[in-house]
Order: C-alpha cells, then structure tokens, then sequence
C-alpha cells in the first residue's frame, strides 16, 4: 500500500537527527567546529596556491593532486556552515531543497575524491613503471582530458542520481543522519524507489568497485618494479610518494565501505553509523593537504617558501 505524502512534501521542512549537545557545551562545541573548518579551508588552499604560483610543482603528479583540495573543501563545506547554525540555533530543520543541495555536494566530494585518487594512482604506475614513457603518455593534452573526464563522470552521475530523487513525493520528514545523503533520502518517499536502489547500487559497483581495482593493480606492478629496482634511492622515493598516497586512499576507502555496509544492515547501531558518516567528512579533508604537505618533499619545500616569501613581505 502506498502511503499518500503528509503536507511536509508541500512544506518541505525536514527534520535532522539531533546532535544531543547540552546547553552547557553549545559555544564550546560551535568553537571546535568553526575552528576545524578553517583549519580545513586553510590547510587545503596553502596547497592549492601553493601548486598554483610554484612552476616546480606544474607536473602531472601536482596538476591532478591540484583537485584533490578542491574536492575536500566542497565536502567540507557542505557539511561545516549548517552544522554550525544547527549548533548555534539548537535548530536541527532544513528545507527539502537544501537538503537536496547538500547531498549533492557531499557524494560529489566523496565520489571526487575517490576518482582523483584513482588518477594519481595511474600516474605513479606510470612513473614508476615506465619512466622512459611518462611525458608521452602523461603529456598536458592526455591529462587535461583525465581531469575532465574525472568531473565528467562524478557529476553526471551524482546529478542523476539526486535527480532520481526529486521526481518523488516525500511522506516522511525525518532524516536519519546528521546531514543529508543518498540513503536518508531514500527513507523520506513512501513511492516505489526500486530504480533509484538498484541505480545506487550501479554507481557504488562503479565509484567503490573501479578505483579500487585501478589501486590494487597499480601498486601490485608499483610493488614488483620496486622490488626488481636495483636503485635504492629511486625505490625509497617511489615507496615513500605511493605510501602517502596509499594512506589516503584507505582512509577514504574505509570509512566509506563501513558507511555504505552500515546503511545496508538496519541491525547495524545509529551512532555507528552517524560516526562513520561524519568521520568521512572531517578527517579526509583535515588530513590529506597535511599528509601530503609532510610527506611529499617537494610539495613541503614550496610550501616552505611559499610562506616564507609571503610572511616576509
């Protein structure tokens, strides 16, 4: 039987999960929170102008790093402002349009990521692998239509999957996260949503399912030619760039499985869930400028510099 909308589908107001902060921890909590976002916006911007003005850092590897922290602050930004009004206002309401907004960007930002970290993936096995070969194949026409075709496949697909969504009544007002996702606005329609499940199902076989096997493949060939390198400098260094990468690709990889496993299984607790949702989108952003900040030598010169220059004058 099919459940006829309430007049919450004409009002359009929803209703998030509350973040059960007592009076006492409002402006303690509003100040942690304001405070990780700039950290966030800020780390990741150093990077990004920092790739921007540094000619040494104009290669390939930096290009496609380049949309990494354009990615994460979407993320980070969808998700950080209307926490805070929720926190500030004690309010937990968003309208039905907002709602669609933020999922938007929140699947663009973890579909991005996944598909950027795919492409730099490719780009090491490259390098590593075939150095001899790596400005031909990596030459500025070929990775231009990488990046395109990067945000091509993210948003194409993450706009059908939200537009899937819009065409339905919703009858429910409850969204049962802390912000807004795929799987929170399925549960707001009583109509049969079976394309939208099974199209959520393709396009996690194809984010989840394909960069994973890019991963597994690259660095299994990484790891051979490492291996049968008789250059120790060349194998530390090719180690030490693809393991940074490695961290931030299981970090990533990780915490989405568990949200998505959780999603599926209604045996699986709330909170479990809700941390692993949130845990997506404060820590990727928080630590991949600073990993790759550290980690990458040449990336921490400029930053260096960067700074220095900057600081001085």
């Amino acid at each position: 039987m099919v459940i006829k909308p309430t007049n919450a589908s004409s009002t359009k107001l929803l209703t998030m999960e509350t973040l059960g902060i007592s009076t006492a921890h409002i402006y303690p909590t509003f100040v942690f929170g304001t405070i990780t976002y700039l950290t966030i916006v800020f780390c990741n911007l150093l990077v990004l102008i920092t790739i921007a003005v540094s000619k040494k850092l104009h290669k390939p590897m930096f290009i496609l790093l380049f949309n990494l922290p354009i990615s994460d602050m979407v993320g980070a930004t969808a998700f950080f402002p209307h926490l805070m009004f929720s926190i500030v206002t004690q309010s937990r309401l968003i309208s039905h349009p907002a709602c669609i907004t933020q999922a938007f960007l929140i699947h663009v930002y973890g579909s991005g990521n996944l598909l950027i970290l795919s492409a730099m993936a490719y780009d090491r096995y490259i390098a590593i692998c075939y150095p001899l070969r790596y400005n031909t194949i990596m030459n500025p026409n070929n990775l231009i239509k990488i990046i395109v075709l990067i945000w091509f496949i993210n948003l194409s697909l993450i706009f059908t999957l939200i537009m899937l969504h819009v065409r339905f009544k919703i009858c429910r007002t409850n969204i049962v996260d802390l912000y807004c996702n795929n799987p929170s606005l399925m549960k707001l329609t009583c109509e049969d949503n079976r394309v939208n499940n099974f199209y959520g199902i393709a396009t996690i076989v194809l984010i989840q399912g394909v960069p994973l096997s890019i991963i597994i493949y690259t660095y299994a060939q990484i790891l051979r030619t490492c291996v049968m390198t008789n250059q120790p400098d060349a194998r530390r260094k090719a180690i030490q760039t693809c393991g940074t990468h490695l961290v931030v690709f299981l970090i990533l990889q990780i915490n989405t499985m568990f949200l998505l496993i959780s999603h599926r299984f209604e045996t699986v607790a709330p909170n479990i869930r809700r941390t692993f949702g949130v845990s997506i989108l404060i820590f990727p952003p928080f630590l991949d400028p600073i990993i790759y900040g550290l980690k990458t030598t040449e990336l921490k010169q400029n930053i260096i510099l960067f700074l220095k220059r900057n600081l001085s004058s």
